[in-house]
């Protein structure tokens, strides 16, 4: 069976700046439903990455594949509607109601100079309730917390009804308690039928589900596979330039952890 999404020998680079690829023969397959995290160091590309699978970068090299189907191939709008993208959190420059952030991700189904209809209010409604801030639909995007903005945000790429969902940083900035809540709001779109790509600083997130993970490192993919072999020692070490230990925590919990080693003591 074909993979859902695939991606052949790509490669990019920004063309106003240095003819330098950012990265380049990038080969990795995503099933449906699958959970997709990339991991690596700041620079490494990861963000530019995700755009180029949204579209709003194209490659100068290789394919990308949608069921077959090259998402060059798709109008702007219909590839909105297979494929949602949710940056790093940023902030508005209007305090637009959250209601009318979720009910902005409608736009690939709504024509041009139309407004939201029944349709488009219940979807908003839906994708609020599904993320958990239906309690806050009425309020000011700008009187949101770090992590019911970043929900927030989900909430109008899930309003988009998509079938893959891209994440860039979802819980960078946040504290732990909101990691969880998002984490547990991944994990809950993908049961329900949504393929996840998610770009990441926390090897930790990998280890407590995903369905495959791979390492961007120096324009190449470093490794690839399941979690407990990609993240290792030894490519930590190689990804990061720092000592990591892999520890397992039992107990109940029954999870891996990384570790950074302090090489240097520091005294008082």
């Amino acid at each position: 069976m074909a993979a859902y999404i695939n991606i052949e020998n790509i490669s990019f680079k920004y063309l106003q700046k240095q003819q330098i690829n950012i990265f380049e023969d990038i080969s990795f397959n995503v099933n449906k439903s699958e959970i997709f995290y990339l991991l690596g160091p700041n620079g490494t590309g990861k963000s530019t990455m995700l755009k180029c699978l949204s579209g709003i970068l194209h490659i100068q090299k290789g394919h990308i594949t949608l069921e077959g189907k090259n998402i060059n191939s798709f109008k702007h709008a219909d590839l909105a509607k297979k494929i949602a993208y949710v940056p790093q959190s940023h902030t508005s420059v209007f305090p637009f109601l959250v209601r009318e952030i979720v009910v902005m991700g409608r736009s690939p189904h709504i024509s041009s100079f139309s407004s939201p209809k029944k349709a488009d209010i219940d979807a908003a409604e839906e994708a609020m309730n599904t993320v958990g801030v239906s309690h806050i639909a009425d309020r000011p995007c700008s009187n949101t917390s770090g992590g019911e903005w970043q929900l927030v945000l989900i909430a109008r790429a899930l309003a988009q009804n998509p079938e893959i969902m891209l994440l860039d940083e979802p819980t960078s900035h946040l504290d732990l308690g909101n990691q969880i809540k998002i984490l547990n709001v991944i994990h809950n779109l993908a049961a329900k039928g949504l393929t996840i790509i998610t770009a990441t600083h926390f090897p930790d997130h990998a280890f407590i589900k995903s369905n495959k993970v791979a390492i961007l490192k120096d324009r190449h993919l470093l490794d690839i596979g399941v979690s407990e072999q990609v993240i290792s020692e030894q490519n930590m070490k190689k990804a990061y330039g720092v000592d990591v230990k892999i520890i397992h925590i039992e107990n109940g919990i029954d999870r891996k952890l990384c570790v950074p080693v302090l090489t240097n003591s520091i005294s008082a």
